[in-house]
């Protein structure tokens, strides 16, 4: 049987999980169809998704369409989970994207979209609330066009809009306007359509029309539009009949050698870590050894399968299919798993962030009781491995531990979860932003092996150079690799990336191109007894210590500007309040651009600083009498003008030598 593993997304409360619930209910999975408002759906399992009525965690159900079975995942709305998000997407082979007839295209949909694009993920859209007065079609379509894609075409009319009893009907060969529609849509992706139609209209069948619009959509070069309502169940039958024509299932080959990525970690009712892992080639079973993150090994002790609504204990699971795994202690979101061989197509989970964008905001934990400080952490580190974009930052100095948000309720979420599954109590502190460094030119520096101020026997000389936005921090090597041993080398390259979490003002530096220029070390040396002398020989710890002075000393000559993270932000609100609006975005800093004035509602686009946001939506209900809407995303970074922020060091400052080498020869 084909598998299709297929992603549910959406802006927040547009409808995901009740359309979960629904195709749950169609193919016979489940009797009843849960409510988001009651808690009683399937996907929406802890107990704040149920009492917020919001998607958390991303969570997985299999349902069957003919000979495919589907892996539906449904994945988080809410932009301060967007990390969930990101995982899944590594994992899919199509997308169904969920927006409400009434709101339209959000900025979160905007952003979801141009995603799935980029990545090539074929995706269906699907109107949801047609039953809900102020539902729209054609104004919305036009929404979809201009907003979205250009590549939309609806799939079929409605009747009854924003009633109960609206309904979805699909267009057939019976109607020339979709045909039409569909060459229009074709043709600009298919020439030799275009010159079959206009040379003989007739010549083009409607079934070949069809199977263009399959083959394209399997591309993800159109996107089919579908209308209805998940709660009345309006135009689901003729989703999942798209979703059978139209998206691919793809066969993965069980004969060859194991490949799969892990895009989900959680914690068992013991305390055991699961692995959810995607199986994109060949056969995995019980007590089978899998290679993850280079040599790191371990054996599968157990595995589960999804299939009809739920999870069953299996002896395999196969290409194609999404498993959980038990044994694989060291494994984290992201590691791709081998049998060894390194003969499987594998597919890396893309490095967190590579999606979307990182968080813009950093905060405190601290415990309520101090005897907890121990327990915090290590509650903390287990919450990083199920979301590695908590980011946490320990401050062993303050004995302190930062964690990075998307938003605030996120915080809710963390404490909730501390509260309930560790019995911990927490406090935050005030919310910070998240500011970095870029470098404004090159800077080189170097220290010689036995030469004063030198105290380490290492010789590292060391290039920095600016990196375009984006591109990460490199390293590489102008001294040859066998001038030292290796593992010097791998030393110095760590601790590059490790010192760059903490530049010139204490903020990460993302993008940098470093050079290793000079090396140079002390050989083993051993008395007659062949007693090893470390006082005389280099080590990886000279390697390590030396690296942060000779980093920063690079740093320092090149220069460094701090840069505020932007938000791009759309206004809808009442026209009257533009003037008020206008006053309180100056305030604010935000650079807001010429508005679109209408009689009664006007739209305020522009970019606005991440810190501000907050104060924004805070502002907004009494500047707009409740009726102003805001969306905002993450957008770029900007120099910082005025003062400049700096941020608390968390290491042995080696922007400070003399305090740097009391602390760290004290420690050698």
């Amino acid at each position: 049987m084909k598998a299709l593993n297929l992603g549910i997304l959406a802006h927040v409360d547009a409808g995901k999980t009740s359309l979960t619930e629904r195709l749950l209910y169609a193919a016979g999975v489940i009797d009843e169809v849960g409510s988001v408002d009651d808690g009683s759906t399937q996907t929406d399992s802890l107990a704040l998704e149920r009492q917020r009525g919001i998607t958390i965690k991303s969570a997985v159900v299999s349902f069957a369409i003919g000979d495919v079975t589907v892996n539906l995942i449904d994945t988080p709305g809410h932009p301060d989970f967007i990390a969930e998000v990101e995982r899944a997407l590594g994992v899919l082979d199509g997308a169904v994207l969920v927006v409400s007839a009434v709101e339209g295209v959000q900025a979160q949909t905007r952003v979801l979209l141009r995603t799935l694009q980029r990545l090539r993920i074929p995706t269906l859209i699907f109107v949801n609330k047609i039953d809900r007065r102020g539902a729209r079609h054609e104004a919305l379509l036009r929404d979809l066009a201009s907003r979205l894609s250009t590549g939309v075409v609806a799939m079929g009319r409605t009747d009854g809009l924003g009633t109960r009893g609206a309904s979805f009907t699909p267009y057939g060969p019976g109607d020339p306007g979709f045909a039409i529609s569909l060459v229009e849509l074709l043709a600009e992706h298919d020439d030799q359509l275009l010159e079959t139609y206009v040379e003989n209209e007739k010549a083009l069948s409607y079934d070949a029309l069809r199977a263009g619009l399959a083959e394209q959509t399997r591309r993800a070069l159109v996107h089919p539009v579908y209308f209805g309502s998940a709660i009345t169940g309006a135009g689901t039958e003729q989703l999942i009949a798209g979703i059978r024509e139209l998206l691919p299932a793809p066969e993965g080959d069980r004969e060859a050698p194991v490949a799969g990525s892990v895009f989900k970690v959680e914690r068992g009712p013991a305390g055991e870590k699961v692995a959810y892992v995607r199986m994109f080639a060949g056969e995995l079973r019980t007590r089978d050894t899998v290679r993850f993150r280079g040599d790191r090994g371990a054996k599968v002790t157990a595995i589960s399968v999804f299939g009809d609504g739920a999870t069953a204990t299996a002896r395999t699971v196969t290409a194609g299919q999404i498993g959980k795994l038990w044994g694989l202690g060291d494994i984290r979101i992201g590691d791709a798993i081998t049998d060894g061989s390194g003969a499987g197509p594998v597919r890396e989970i893309a490095p967190e962030s590579a999606f979307f964008a990182p968080p813009t905001l950093e905060t405190v934990v601290l415990p309520v009781r101090a005897s907890d400080r121990g327990n915090l952490r290590a509650a903390l580190a287990q919450l990083a491995e199920q979301d590695p974009l908590i980011n946490l930052r320990q401050d062993d100095l303050r004995q302190e531990t930062f964690v990075s948000l998307y938003g605030e309720v996120q915080k809710e979420v963390i404490q909730t979860t501390l509260a309930t599954e560790y019995g911990l109590d927490v406090t935050f502190r005030e919310t910070t932003t998240i500011h970095i460094e870029r470098l404004d030119g090159i800077g080189a520096a170097v220290e010689f092996n036995k030469v004063d101020p030198n105290p380490f026997l290492a010789t590292i000389g060391l290039r920095v150079e600016p990196a375009p936005a984006g591109a990460g921090v490199t390293f590489e090597l102008e001294v040859e690799l066998g001038s030292m041993p290796y593992a010097f080398i791998k030393a110095v390259e760590e601790t590059v990336h490790e010192t760059l979490q903490q530049g010139l003002h204490g903020w990460q530096i993302p993008d940098c191109r470093v050079v290793m220029t000079h090396s140079g070390y002390s050989a083993r040396q051993s008395h007659a007894h062949a007693v090893f002398d470390k006082s005389m020989s280099s080590t990886a710890g000279d390697f390590r210590l030396l690296t942060p002075l000779v980093l920063t000393a690079a740093l320092r000559r090149a220069g460094t500007t701090v840069h505020e993270p932007l938000h791009a932000f759309q206004l809808e609100i009442p026209t009257d309040t533009v003037r008020a609006v206008l006053a309180a975005l100056a305030r604010l800093r935000a650079i807001p651009r010429v508005p679109a004035l209408d009689a009664d509602v006007s739209v305020l686009e522009g970019e606005i600083p991440a810190a501000a946001v907050y104060q924004l939506e805070q502002q907004l209900p009494a500047l707009t009498r409740g009726e102003g809407v805001l969306e905002s995303a993450f957008e770029r970074y900007q120099p910082v003008t005025g003062a400049i922020p700096v941020r608390e060091r968390t290491d042995h400052d080696p922007l400070n030598r003399r305090e740097y080498l009391l602390h760290v020869l004290r420690r050698v």
